[in-house]
């Protein structure tokens, strides 16, 4: 019996390690079946013993993930935002809060939700032709998966207000630079590089390793899971305004918006 209860989250067990691959065509996006099924994958890992570390990647050799799937958001209905966004929180923090360390390999575009999974990761691969973004004010929204949060965190202010703000994608030398990414590798090595590093992982204590992640995460936890709860709660307001449906409804219509500021 497979470990994922949704096909668009392919598992194997390598050693002591969950090699988990999202597979979600035609860009490996994030929808109200694969979110649940990645809370309930990590639930099941947190409960395997002989697993230490998880490694997180994209199908295909274009996209590692590129966040959530925008038709959702086309009716503007604020029901189905606050339903995304709780899908979204659930199932990124269950991923950060991983009993082992995770690693994520990205071998290509990782966008919005798809960086923010990312993110939520303990570690990060990036091949050298990948890019990263956080878009989603472009669109009319905002990062609702702690994009906001976690950006910061990593990067800097700075960073994260280019990113977030302006739009700004970087590449992965750039992601490297400011702390986003921990290593660059060629295309094609991102995943044998995570699993080669998760597989050090066993020669760890499972039980020290996961004291020393809780201490790690124990500085930022506070501050963090209120500023999740006020990053969902903005995400939702958004959808009573002009501009959320106009932004959406372009990127789908392959358009500029025709921004309101309403």
């Amino acid at each position: 019996m497979s470990l994922s209860i949704s096909d668009k989250l392919k598992v194997e067990i390598v050693g002591h390690v969950a090699k988990v691959t999202i597979d979600n065509p035609a860009a490996n996006t994030w929808d109200t079946e694969s979110l649940p099924a990645l809370k309930d994958l990590v639930e099941k890992l947190n409960a395997e013993k002989n697993v230490y570390a998880l490694v997180l990647t994209g199908a295909g050799e274009k996209f590692f993930s590129a966040g959530a799937d925008l038709k959702l958001f086309a009716d503007g209905d604020p029901a189905g935002a606050k339903k995304m966004a709780v899908l979204f929180g659930e199932a990124f923090e269950t991923l950060s809060d991983f009993r082992g360390v995770s690693i994520a390999a990205i071998n290509g575009f990782a966008m919005g939700g798809g960086l923010e999974v990312a993110l939520a990761c303990d570690i990060r691969i990036a091949e050298e032709q990948a890019a990263l973004a956080l878009p989603e004010a472009k669109v009319g929204l905002l990062p609702c998966a702690g994009g906001t949060q976690r950006l910061a965190w990593l990067a800097g202010e700075g960073w994260a207000k280019r990113m977030i703000l302006c739009g700004e994608r970087v590449k992965a030398a750039k992601a490297l630079e400011i702390g986003i990414v921990e290593e660059v590798v060629p295309t094609g090595k991102a995943l044998e590089t995570a699993m080669a590093l998760a597989e050090q992982v066993g020669e760890q204590s499972p039980l020290a390793v996961s004291a020393c992640k809780r201490l790690i995460h124990s500085s930022r936890d506070i501050a963090l899971a209120r500023g999740l709860e006020e990053e969902r709660t903005e995400f939702v307001e958004l959808f009573s305004t002009e501009d959320q449906r106009e932004g959406v409804n372009a990127f789908l219509e392959k358009r500029k918006p025709d921004w309101k500021n309403a």
